[in-house]
């Protein structure tokens, strides 16, 4: 027979699972045992303190019987001291009795027949003390020899003995069971292992069998491999090729947008210029010959037409900012990295010291919290990377509290974790995403940008071979946590640009 992964898969899961499930039953048995000898150590201590409990209950009483016999026999006060004392110790013997006695479920009704018991035994001693007390010893005698003492202290050691004896009866059924449940899993232990046994040599076997058809299967993948490594190649350079062609077509895109736009830019000054002479001549017009100027014209030489050349001038000057941008992204893509140690805490310390003016001027506060690692990466794309973030929490800071800015680094799953942390107006859950994005931007736009850095930002991390994540909540501040490794990836896909992609 020649065995399939997927149906080796399955017979050995199913096996696994069987033995496992055996285990299981046996884990969960031995559980039980040693609950079950919990429970029966519990049962015999419980029954030992009944029985203590009791058997101090009647010495107790005994010990008042004996004060009274020898008060009564001899006159002395000082026989009276062993009756005083077990009357005060009876005030906590019979309730620790009756916690005992509940602990093991108790009887209510049977602690309440045993303090009317013993109540009245000791009015009976109190009785006859009293009345030797008086001189009146006859008495005294007479009380003891009516036997209704005796007949209360018979009473009681007949209530006790009973209590210990159900309590030993519960403890012998109790020992019964838990010898009963160690038969039963005496044999349930030796078929579990005998059966573990028998799916471990069935394991084997077919182990085996699969061994043998895997060898032949590998030898057979090895041949249709073994250009493998060719093919990877080729695909590493064809997806390399690609993102060159990207950045060259973002180049030329907006290399090419530049020239008509900056036609535009020198038209809008031509027309300004133009406009100058146009508002002199109207007001030449207006003195000279006022029927020529008509509302309508004055409206469009000093309102409409200086509001259109406005518009143009904004738009283009964005236009321009937005070519620029795409530009400086397609020149830093194509920028190769070069690896070589970098003190993150310098690097920090340098970019706070760049902050320090704007920092006063804002009235907030930059803390830095080693300790902070030496990075195998590249210089110039971290300071980029760590000078955005701050440059960011330091922009959109909430100006009605003191902003406080704290950068911290961790390791979290293999990687560097650099935290950069602030109290700022904070972004929505629904803009997390969307910051990252470009020309996207989140939030009040009261803040100069064109919505490049953050995507600049996470282009930069992943070439790195790290990324960037967002923690956020609106009002309350951000976390933005850059994740990169010890070591600059060796590969970089980055090409040097052109030379007519040069800046000129």
């Amino acid at each position: 027979m020649t065995w399939t992964q997927a149906a080796f898969g399955r017979i050995t899961l199913g096996l696994k699972m069987l033995g496992f499930l055996v285990l299981l039953g046996l884990a969960a048995s031995f559980v039980w045992m040693v609950q079950e000898t919990r429970r029966y150590a519990d049962a015999v201590v419980a029954t030992q303190e009944v029985r203590v409990a009791a058997a101090q209950l009647l010495g107790s009483l005994q010990d008042a019987e004996t004060g009274q016999r020898g008060f009564l026999l001899t006159g002395d006060a000082a026989y009276l001291a062993p009756f005083e004392e077990s009357e005060q110790a009876l005030e906590s013997d019979l309730p620790e009795l009756g916690a005992r006695l509940a602990a093991e479920g108790g009887n209510p009704a049977l602690e309440a027949t045993l303090d009317g018991l013993i109540t009245a035994k000791l009015a009976e001693i109190r009785r006859t003390i009293a009345l030797a007390q008086q001189d009146e010893l006859a008495g005294a005698i007479d009380v003891v020899r009516e036997g209704r003492g005796k007949a209360l202290m018979d009473q009681i050691r007949g209530l006790l003995q009973g209590i210990e004896a159900r309590a030993l009866a519960r403890l012998q059924d109790r020992s019964a069971t838990l010898e009963r449940a160690g038969g039963v899993l005496l044999a349930a232990a030796l078929g579990g292992c005998a059966l573990v046994a028998l799916l471990g040599l069935a394991t084997l076997t077919i182990a085996m069998r699969y061994t043998r058809d895997l060898d032949s299967a590998q030898a057979a993948l090895k041949r249709a491999n073994a250009s493998l490594e060719q093919r990877v190649q080729a695909r590493t350079g064809s997806l390399v090729a690609a993102n060159e062609e990207i950045q060259r077509f973002a180049y030329i895109v907006s290399h090419d947008l530049r020239a008509p736009l900056v036609n535009v830019m020198g038209f809008t000054q031509e027309l300004e210029t133009a406009l100058v002479a146009v508002r002199e001549a109207m007001d030449r017009a207006e003195i000279e010959a006022p029927a020529l100027v008509t509302p309508a014209l004055r409206e469009a030489v000093r309102e409409d037409i200086p509001e259109a050349i406005g518009f143009i001038r904004s738009s283009t000057n964005r236009m321009d900012r937005l070519i620029g941008a795409i530009l400086a992204l397609s020149r830093e893509g194509r920028r190769r990295l070069v690896a070589e140690p970098v003190p993150l805490g310098a690097t920090l310390e340098s970019l706070a010291g760049s902050l320090a003016h704007q920092l006063d001027a804002r009235g907030a506060e930059l803390r830095l919290q080693p300790p902070f690692p030496t990075l195998e990466s590249d210089r110039l794309a971290l300071e980029q990377i760590l000078g955005n973030l701050l440059d960011n929490a330091l922009k959109y800071l909430e100006p009605t509290r003191p902003g406080r800015i704290l950068v911290r680094a961790r390791r979290e799953a293999g990687m560097h974790a650099i935290d950069v942390v602030d109290n700022g107006r904070g972004i929505a859950a629904r803009d997390h995403g969307r910051v990252f994005e470009l020309f996207r931007r989140s939030g009040p736009q009261d803040q100069p940008g064109e919505g490049i850095g953050l995507a600049h930002v996470r282009a930069l991390a992943r070439r790195m071979g790290g990324d960037i994540r967002l923690t956020s909540r609106l009002g309350e501040g951000s976390v933005f946590t850059l994740l990169l490794p010890d070591k600059l990836p060796a590969a970089d896909p980055a090409l040097q640009p052109s030379p007519e992609e040069q800046p000129a």
